[in-house]
This record gives structure tokens, C-alpha cells and sequence, in this order.
């Protein structure tokens, strides 16, 4: 049987940890008016919703803080980690989380952070040193069969890097050399893992990178030690660090940057890649080859049969059988076609004797006589008069053409169809 538990409180209620948190948000929010504070801006994270959330740090502390949409949308000053502001705003309770937060309304720029001119003044120093000069950078093998990565095994970076060289199916070997890439004693482990790998002699290259970040967050990769031991290390070194946009000393330290993991494992396998590519075309060009000389081949082998099987006696005496066929074939068809020619010939000369016959020709005559007669009674006078026109004519019995030609009183002849009737013009 469990043991029960009472709790002796002299009379005084407990809590609820809603209640107690609620009270310790009025106690906050009541006691602790609206000020300023200043501070360098860290884990800058960007929502959709359009509100802004970070930390504000110096040396001995940080405290979280949110920039709500509305008041983000009306500054002027771009956030970005390590940098330094000063920013205008009120304590709140998250009662969710049951942690304080700073509601900030207005934000000033107050110069650049502390990391970023420690990042700043090494850089120049280490460049005027001559550390990043090209010259002193080393060729990248192209096909490297062991690379090692100094990250941690527990990483993202490492499983992408690992995912990426399998996919494209690289053959080489890939050891994770496991240092801390964050926090304190990152950078002792980052150079003691350089040191290591060079003293083995196993490695064709070395990679040296982890994930994104912020600047705190990659700063081991910005010690002086980690830059001096990438820009001295004998085997070629890539750096990759972080995204795209982040940049750290080593990147220029090493002999090749790479904006992320995955970028430099798709360029220490592009070479291998490219190779794989071209032989597996051309063991497909070998095999289109291979087999077009088999078919032609073939083809010549059954060419050679034909011509064996042709060339036999017994098909030779079976070609001379089929000639004589097509021979007997063609000369019957060649006397068919010529009797059939003479008939036509004859019939032809047949017709042309009946069309000269003298009784046809008659008729023919005939007929265009009787067309000719027939044309000319319907051209003569008396056919137009019997149409009903009439012909007038003057005292000569002239034909009276045009209305000019008649004058008063002049005596005229109309000639109908059936006789004439003397006029007189007026």
C-alpha cells in the first residue's frame, strides 16, 4: 500500500504553478517600469509572422527578447548577431514557459559588436601576416581516396556529408575525426584533430566544418590556434563552415572554402562523378559498338550462306530450270502481245476504209450542203421581213438607212413580207 503524504503548511494555501506565475508576471510587470538597455543581439531568429526573436547579452548575462511585427516593421535598424544596440522596451512573463522576456519597441544601433571586432582586428592581423595569400593555398586532389572531417560525429553536417558521398556513389573513404565545434575546448579539439591527422599520414584531404549557427556559435572556427593550425596543416584542407552567407577565418586560412558540408562533399566527389559518368558512357558507346559488329557480322555470315547456297550445283541446275520457265513465259507472252498488236492494226485499217467509203462521204456532203441552204434562207431578206421587220426604201428603190437620209414630202416604199405600200415622209 502506498504511503500517503501530507503536507503541514500552518494553514497557508499552495499555489498552483499557474497562480504562482501569474503572480510573479504582476509582481514584474508592476515593479519594473519601461527603460533602456544595452546589449550585443545573438540567436537572431526571423518567424512568417513577421515577429523577430533574440537575446540580448554582454559579458555576464543575457536575457531573451521579442520584437513583435508591428513594432519590427517601423525600425530602422537591421538586426543582425553581434551586433551592438541599445533598445527601448518592457519586461514581460511568458506564463507558458514561466520565463521573462523583453518586449522591445525601438531599437539603436550602437556600433559593432565585441565578437565581430575581435573577428575584425584578427582578420587584418593575420592577413598582413600573409596567412591568407593564394600563393601559400594547396591544389585540392582531384580524386582523393581518404578524407577526413573534423566535426562532430553527432552533427548534422556529418550526416549530410556522409548521405551526400554515398548517394553519388563515391568509392573513397570518409573517417570523422570527432572534436567539439562549439562552446569551450572547441578549438583545442579542432587543432589537436588536425595535428593527429597529420602525424598519421592516412588522409588525401581533411575537411574542417560544422552547421549553422550564430557567430558565438562558430566562433571556435575564428580562434587564432584553429586558423593558424588550418593555414599550416600540410595535407589540403577545405573549410566548411556553416551557411552560405557565414564566414569564419578559417574559410580563409584553408586551401578551398565550401559555403556548407554538403557543398564540399559534392565537390571533393564531382571529379569521381564526372569519371563514372564518362566510363559508363563509354562502356555504352563499347556495347553499341560490340553489337553493331555482331550484327554486321551476322549479316555477312547469311550473305556468304546465300551466296554458297547459289553457287551448289544442285541450285544451279534449279536456277537453269527456273530460267527456262521464265524464258518459255516470256516468249509466249511475247507472241500473244504481238498477234494481239497485228489485230489491232488490222481493226484500225478496217475503220479508216469504212471512213472513206464514197457513200459515206456523200452523206457526209450532203448534209453540210443542206446546212449551208438552210443558213442562207435565214440570212436572205425575205426570212427577215417574215420575222416582221420592214424595209424601207426610196423612189430608186434604194434602202433607206438613217433617219438623215429623209426628207419632207419625200415619197418612200415600205416592202412587208407580203408586198409593198408607198408613203409619203412628213
Amino acid at each position: 500500500m502506498a504511503a500517503e503524504i501530507e503536507i503541514a503548511d500552518g494553514g497557508t494555501k499552495a499555489e498552483s504553478v499557474t497562480e504562482f506565475t501569474r503572480r510573479v508576471k504582476q509582481l514584474l510587470e508592476g515593479g519594473l517600469k519601461p527603460g533602456w538597455v544595452r546589449g550585443e543581439v545573438s540567436n537572431l531568429r526571423a518567424q512568417a509572422s513577421g515577429h523577430v526573436y533574440f537575446s540580448l547579452k554582454d559579458a555576464g548575462a543575457q536575457v531573451s527578447a521579442v520584437l513583435f511585427r508591428g513594432d519590427a516593421a517601423r525600425q530602422t535598424v537591421k538586426l543582425r548577431d553581434g551586433l551592438q544596440v541599445v533598445v527601448f522596451g518592457q519586461v514581460s512573463v511568458y506564463e507558458a514557459r514561466g520565463q521573462y522576456q523583453l518586449i522591445v519597441r525601438l531599437v539603436v544601433d550602437d556600433g559593432v559588436g565585441r565578437l565581430q571586432r575581435e573577428f575584425e582586428a584578427l582578420k587584418a592581423r593575420l592577413a598582413a601576416e600573409g596567412l591568407f595569400e593564394p600563393e601559400r593555398k594547396k591544389p585540392i586532389p582531384l580524386m582523393p581516396q581518404v578524407v577526413g572531417f573534423v566535426t562532430s560525429p553527432t552533427g548534422a553536417a556529418a550526416q549530410d556529408f556522409v548521405r551526400i558521398v554515398r548517394r553519388r556513389g563515391w568509392r573513397g573513404r570518409v573517417i570523422i575525426l570527432p572534436a567539439l565545434v562549439q562552446g569551450p575546448g572547441a578549438a583545442a579539439e579542432i587543432v589537436a584533430m588536425l595535428q593527429w591527422a597529420e602525424q598519421s599520414g592516412l588522409f588525401d584531404l581533411l575537411v574542417v566544418g560544422r552547421g549553422g549557427g550564430s557567430l558565438e556559435d562558430l566562433w571556435p572556427f575564428n580562434e587564432e590556434v584553429v586558423v593558424r593550425a588550418v593555414a599550416a596543416c600540410p595535407v589540403p584542407v577545405i573549410s566548411a563552415v556553416g551557411h552560405e552567407i557565414d564566414f569564419t577565418l578559417c574559410d580563409f586560412a584553408a586551401d578551398l572554402r565550401a559555403e556548407t558540408p554538403s557543398a564540399a562533399a559534392e565537390r571533393i566527389t564531382s571529379h569521381f562523378v564526372a569519371c563514372a559518368e564518362r566510363a559508363n558512357q563509354a562502356g555504352d558507346s563499347l556495347v553499341t559498338l560490340v553489337d553493331g559488329a555482331m550484327r554486321q557480322a551476322k549479316a555477312e555470315l547469311d550473305h556468304a550462306r546465300s551466296r554458297l547456297r547459289l553457287l551448289s550445283p544442285a541450285a544451279q541446275i534449279e536456277q537453269g530450270f527456273l530460267r527456262l520457265d521464265d524464258l518459255s513465259n516470256r516468249l509466249g507472252s511475247a507472241l500473244r502481245h504481238s498477234a494481239q498488236v497485228r489485230r489491232e492494226q488490222l481493226t484500225e485499217l478496217r475503220n479508216r476504209m469504212a471512213h472513206r467509203s464514197p457513200e459515206l462521204r456523200v452523206q457526209s456532203e450532203s448534209q453540210r450542203l443542206l446546212a449551208l441552204w438552210k443558213r442562207l434562207q435565214a440570212a436572205s431578206p425575205k426570212s427577215v421581213l417574215n420575222r416582221g421587220f420592214v424595209i424601207l426604201r426610196d423612189a430608186d428603190g434604194m434602202p433607206v438607212m438613217r433617219k438623215a437620209q429623209v426628207k419632207p414630202a419625200q415619197p418612200l416604199a415600205a416592202e412587208f413580207s407580203d408586198g409593198q405600200v408607198k408613203l409619203r415622209a412628213e
